[in-house]
């Protein structure tokens, strides 16, 4: 069996391609079914050659798009509890507003993530990103075994892949992509590290 992204030899049974980290067993996630109902006003942006750490953050009386206060810099939304079950890796995204996310099955990360009819996710992750360079829904996350995925959910900026001493990837929308420990995954100007 090979890799149908970069033609690598496989074994019988492998879930992700060991050189290009893509997924065999779900070679595409299909588009959105429905088009997000929310107007589009993310901010396109220059890739930029080395990630931004720190930026200004909004004050208390500066409000979001919504009205809403802009200091928030993350809302994790679990949407049910998952029964107990065997011991699993643990993963954390740690991104560059200073909040940190566990793992807990599939989610959505964004400025203000929405599923699609029908979809069902354990987890919303919203972003606070002023400059909007976040798409409102920009990416999905999963766990497949002990491996955690990234899919870039057809955002304006794109989602680059950069694992820990090797070369960064632009992950192609709607494609499943590995991610290992240490990588850090850029989202328009913001990024998380997973650990």
């Amino acid at each position: 069996m090979t890799c149908r992204v970069c033609g690598a030899e496989l074994a019988e049974g492998t879930l992700f391609c060991g050189k290009c980290g893509s997924s065999v067993t779900a070679s595409r996630v299909r588009p959105p079914e429905v088009a997000d109902p929310r107007p589009s006003d993310t901010s396109i942006v220059d890739r930029l050659p080395k990630p931004a750490i720190a930026g200004r953050f909004p004050g208390a009386d500066e409000l979001d798009e919504d009205g809403l206060p802009a200091t928030q810099a993350m809302t994790v939304i679990p949407i049910e509890t998952a029964p107990p079950s065997a011991p699993r890796r643990v993963y954390t995204l740690s991104f560059s507003t200073g909040e940190s996310v566990e793992v807990l099955g599939s989610g959505l990360v964004g400025r203000r993530p929405i599923t699609q009819p029908g979809e069902h996710v354990d987890q919303l992750v919203t972003v606070s990103d002023p400059a909007r360079s976040v798409s409102k829904t920009h990416l999905e996350f999963g766990l497949e075994g002990d491996d955690l995925w990234i899919c870039d959910r057809y955002s304006g900026n794109g989602t680059v892949a950069r694992p820990l001493g090797d070369v960064a990837r632009q992950c192609e929308a709607g494609r499943r992509y590995r991610v290992t420990r240490g990588t850090r995954v850029e989202i328009g100007d913001q990024w998380f590290d997973v650990s």
